[in-house]
């Protein structure tokens, strides 16, 4: 490339409502270098030329570019101007695969979204920590309830459903299981009986089993849980937890409205039973129902995981507990059982929230995920889809024709993974699978494969059988 190479005048596309406007550009800029639109060696506009073009200020486009020195994005020549960095040609660029209709929809991943400058700012977020926590972040233990930074983080994050919390009561877990594994050690002994609506989270039985405890199904119905079967359970069998998913219940979607919410605390202080709330989704809804802890938080334990609103690969849950005595309690138990949650997890997680990057992803989550439901509602018999269009799964119950092991089975040997309603049963498994919608990669992949589910939805076993 010649040193004078220029582009016709690069304009990038930025968001305003997703953080400062210089972190934008410099995000913009990253995206379409990696992306392969601006060459090593392109001249970038003049900073005045580019303000006025953006209708922004002059000096919000010079922290742009500053911030994409920074990030050794772009190189300033004496009198010449900016280019693109020599030394960051763009990667090369692998060709998606052609769709091709199979997708393993077993697992519930919030779904890949399409935001390169959104991607950019995720990847730069980690690599400005070498900078700003350097060999410390890497090279000590922290407390095994979470550093400071982080647990200031979590209330932050936690601060629109939870407006009350403060980081005192804030712990930093290495993931919803292990905050899950280190509540139950605390609260029960073997032997003990706890709660779970009767379709529940696998994981919350898994627990319970490991630590030797009786789960007792309460019974649901189209609103949730239902505190009557609840206050029979607590009369007849005095348990210590009721553990429950009262937004966008996993595997069903279920909200469980206010009227209950208070209905079952009230029970729950009636005959002392500590409240486990699972909030794996709480942060989807754009209007959430009030959690559990915001009505009593002298009595609920308050998960709220990052895996299914930011990213699973972080492994990072915050844990509200009621008082100080609870989170020292727990911080002991999080020492014997995992020792720490990983500090890089939780520096990512923090950087990310205060810059505005965790909420931007969010953002991008909640916009695929209404349009993947949206995919699903077209596609799946109305009467037979339990979803909702802020939840990235959905419950899907079958015909008397089908039994939950032939569909699943049947639509494993087309390339289709569903999970049947008995790894969520605590009791007697309805005929049912759920349906990961966030799997697939593009909504093209998932549009093919619940065809594929619809198509033998709407046929016998019989019609459809491939035996010879």
């Amino acid at each position: 490339m010649s040193d004078d190479q220029t582009t016709s005048f690069w304009t990038p596309s930025i968001s305003r409502a997703a953080g400062p406007v210089y972190l934008a550009i410099a995000d913009a800029l990253q995206a379409d270098i990696r992306a392969g639109r601006l060459a090593t060696g392109t001249r970038l506009p003049p900073q005045r030329a580019l303000a006025e073009a953006l209708g922004i200020d002059f000096t919000t486009v010079t922290r742009a570019y500053a911030e994409a020195r920074k990030r050794g994005l772009v190189e300033g020549r004496i009198g010449q101007g900016t280019y693109v960095s020599q030394g960051r040609a763009a990667p090369p660029q692998r060709p998606k695969p052609m769709p091709s209709g199979l997708v393993d929809m077993s697992m519930n991943l919030p779904p890949r979204f399409d935001d390169e400058a959104l991607t950019a700012r995720m990847w730069q977020g980690i690599s400005g920590l070498e900078t700003s926590d350097g060999l410390d972040l890497l090279l000590h233990y922290q407390q095994p309830g979470g550093a400071a930074r982080d647990r200031e983080a979590g209330a932050e994050w936690l601060a629109s459903r939870l407006p009350d919390i403060g980081p005192e009561r804030i712990l930093v877990c290495p993931g919803a299981q292990g905050a899950l594994l280190a509540i139950t050690r605390m609260l029960t002994a073997p032997g003990d009986t706890v709660c779970a609506e009767t379709l529940t989270y696998p994981g919350f039985p898994s627990v319970a089993a490991h630590s030797r405890l009786t789960v007792a199904g309460v019974e649901t119905d189209g609103s949730g849980l239902i505190p009557e079967a609840f206050e029979q359970i607590c009369a007849s069998r005095r348990p210590k937890a009721l553990y429950c998913n009262p937004t966008l219940s996993n595997p069903t979607t279920i909200t469980l409205p206010l009227s209950r919410r208070k209905a079952i605390l009230d029970i729950a202080a009636r005959y002392d039973v500590a409240v486990i709330e699972d909030d794996a989704y709480g942060a989807l809804p754009m209007q959430p129902v009030a959690p559990l802890a915001a009505l009593a938080p002298e009595r609920v334990y308050h998960i709220a995981g990052l895996a299914k609103c930011l990213s699973p690969a972080l492994r990072i849950a915050y844990l509200a507990v009621p008082d100080l005595r609870a989170a020292t309690r727990l911080a002991g138990v999080i020492r014997a059982t995992a020792a720490m949650a990983s500090p890089l997890s939780a520096a990512i997680a923090s950087q990310w929230i205060e810059d505005g990057t965790a909420e931007a992803v969010l953002t991008a989550i909640r916009r695929e995920t209404k349009a993947r439901q949206a995919i699903a509602a077209e596609l799946l018999p109305a009467a037979d889809l339990l979803a909702d269009p802020e939840a990235f799964h959905a419950w899907l119950r079958l015909s008397p024709a089908w039994s939950r092991g032939e569909f699943t089975a049947r639509l494993r040997s087309a390339g289709i993974g569903v999970v049947a309603s008995d790894a969520f049963a605590v009791g007697p498994a309805p005929e049912a699978v759920r349906l990961g919608l966030g799997v697939a990669e593009d909504r093209e992949h998932l549009r093919q494969s619940l065809g594929i589910v619809a198509d033998l939805l709407a046929e016998t076993p019989a019609a459809s059988a491939i035996v010879i």
